[in-house]
């Protein structure tokens, strides 16, 4: 029968070369077709013999009872609706990091993906908005682009949020997962600790990404979105971050030649302050403007810089308003060394700018005692010879390079002290997110007992007839004083509040699971969160 079924249908499916084969004109579904030679006058009498069937067969259908395809129809939204429930019950929402940074995306990538500060509301909306995704924020800096989301699944979360980061940067998806990096739970909240600890920085330690999670958590609350679980996420971090460099002062010493330089510069100073310094800054190119925001940021308020165009250092000066910044041409070079205490060169040049008989002849002021000279070229500026100048002391890069070295070996030292103290603070947060997980269940066992206790009162009213106030108020107190009582046991079980006898996380979630199995909990809750994801996409 299969055979011949089979032979039918490729029949039916390809054009038939012999003419006298023609299919027939059938719009009843129930009947199946064959094609067999017919003659214009038989294939005329049995197509409105089929015609006459498809409408006795149309009139059946129209007389079924109409409350039986309510019924059907009722029947097929539950299953609907469970099968949806059913795909969330499977599996446990999931903390998720998706993101591209210096270490895996170039720039010219990272560029296209970039939000700014003011969008991250916006995107916070969008991302929840998609259908698998509770909760999300956004880290975008310079170095990187990091999405952080709380996905009813992970698969799906992970496919929505990348085609979103396509959507709004025009980066095909395919190269977004060439250099993408993607992060679950532990792993996602132990990455983010990292980052605010600056272990993730391309300067280890660094202290501008604290605050720029700070601003994260700031942006977000009260926002739509940015709920318990990826609020106290960040929360978590600015607190690991703040500890790791309080408790192990990771941010010290001096990683990069030009802030090395600063930093050596000022050491050398009779008060240790730039307040009043005369700095020359011979150099405006990518060195030169690193040692000027250095100089800045240690509180240089006022400097010369000698260069050959002005139009780098009219660039410089406009990004450091707070700073006055003069600038001198070349030919003044001289006469400005002669009026600076500290002098940083870096510039291009193949021959020295400085000699042992261009250095003596400047005038050393009587409170220093010496000129200061901080080379950070190669080729070096300043000549050798000019460190044989009692009036005059040489540090070159390679001086510099040793004080970075030490520094780095330094910080890596530090680092792995900072990883103990994130791991302490990845349990203290996975302890804390475990606990919301009973939230839910603490919740619907006692709405679940009030609704019987309620219930059962009143039947018990209905049946004692006329009392006084007083005996239904005893009445009414008995009731609650049974529910508070059956309640206290499994709600200091599932209850985590800091005390030393707390339940392990294991523990409670076994006994949460437990009680939502016992009291048929598990579906009410499930329900809840697919209501309110409901709720926020209708907004």
């Amino acid at each position: 029968m299969a055979a011949a079924f089979g032979f039918a249908t490729s029949i039916a499916t390809s054009t038939p070369s012999n003419p006298n084969l023609r299919p027939l004109a059938v719009s009843c579904p129930q009947l199946q077709t064959f094609y067999k030679p017919l003659n214009n006058r038989r294939a005329s009498a049995l197509n409105q013999s089929l015609r006459v069937r498809c409408e006795s067969v149309s009139q059946n259908l129209n007389s079924i009872d109409k409350e039986e395809l309510k019924r059907s129809s009722a029947m097929a939204l539950a299953q609907l609706k469970a099968s949806a429930i059913d795909r969330y019950t499977k599996e446990k929402s999931s903390i998720i990091v998706i993101g591209l940074n210096v270490h895996t995306a170039p720039v010219d990538v990272r560029e296209k993906l970039a939000i700014q500060e003011a969008q991250w509301p916006q995107a916070i909306r969008e991302l929840c908005a998609l259908n698998h995704i509770e909760e999300a924020a956004v880290l975008s800096t310079c170095n990187r682009i990091e999405v952080y989301v709380v996905a009813l699944s992970q698969h799906r979360g992970v496919k929505e949020v990348t085609e979103w980061m396509s959507k709004i940067s025009g980066v095909s998806v395919s190269e977004l997962c060439q250099h993408r990096f993607m992060l679950y739970n532990k792993d996602a909240t132990r990455h983010l600790f990292e980052v605010a600890s600056g272990l993730n920085s391309i300067v280890l330690g660094e202290g501008q990404i604290l605050a720029q999670v700070k601003q994260v958590k700031k942006l977000g609350q009260g926002v739509d979105g940015f709920n318990k679980k990826i609020g106290g996420l960040f929360e978590h971090a600015i607190i690991t971050g703040k500890r790791v460099r309080t408790e192990t002062n990771i941010s010290s010493g001096s990683v990069s030649v030009s802030s090395a330089a600063v930093e050596l510069a000022l050491m050398k100073l009779p008060e240790s302050s730039y307040a009043t310094t005369r700095v020359l800054v011979i150099g405006a190119g990518k060195m030169g403007k690193l040692v000027i925001k250095h100089l800045a940021a240690k509180g240089c308020k006022e400097m010369v810089v000698v260069n050959r165009t002005e139009e780098k250092v009219a660039l410089i000066r406009e990004e450091l308003k707070d700073i006055q910044i003069i600038y001198k041409p070349l030919s003044e070079m001289m006469a400005c060394a002669a009026e600076a205490d500290v002098i940083f060169t870096s510039t291009a040049s193949d021959t020295p700018l400085f000699l042992k008989e261009h250095a003596q002849t400047l005038p050393v002021d009587t409170e220093m005692g010496r000129r200061l000279f901080i080379d950070i070229s190669v080729p070096r500026n300043v000549g050798p010879c000019v460190s044989d100048l009692e009036t005059a002391e040489v540090y070159n890069v390679d001086d510099l390079k040793d004080i970075v070295a030490a520094n780095k070996e330094d910080r890596l030292r530090k680092a792995m002290e900072a990883q103990i103290i994130i791991s302490e603070e990845l349990e203290h947060f996975e302890a804390w997110k475990d606990s919301l997980e009973a939230v839910p269940t603490i919740k619907k066992l006692r709405a679940y007992l009030e609704r019987i206790r309620a219930s059962e009162l009143d039947k018990c009213l209905s049946k004692m007839g006329d009392i006084t106030d007083k005996q239904k108020k005893a009445i009414y107190d008995l009731s609650m004083g049974m529910m508070k009582k059956f309640l206290h046991g499994p709600m200091q079980h599932l209850r985590c509040d800091g005390r030393s006898d707390c339940q392990k996380p294991e523990e409670m979630l076994e006994i949460m699971h437990a009680v939502n199995r016992m009291f048929d909990l598990e579906t009410e809750i499930i329900l809840d969160t697919v209501r309110t994801k409901m709720e926020r996409i209708k907004k």
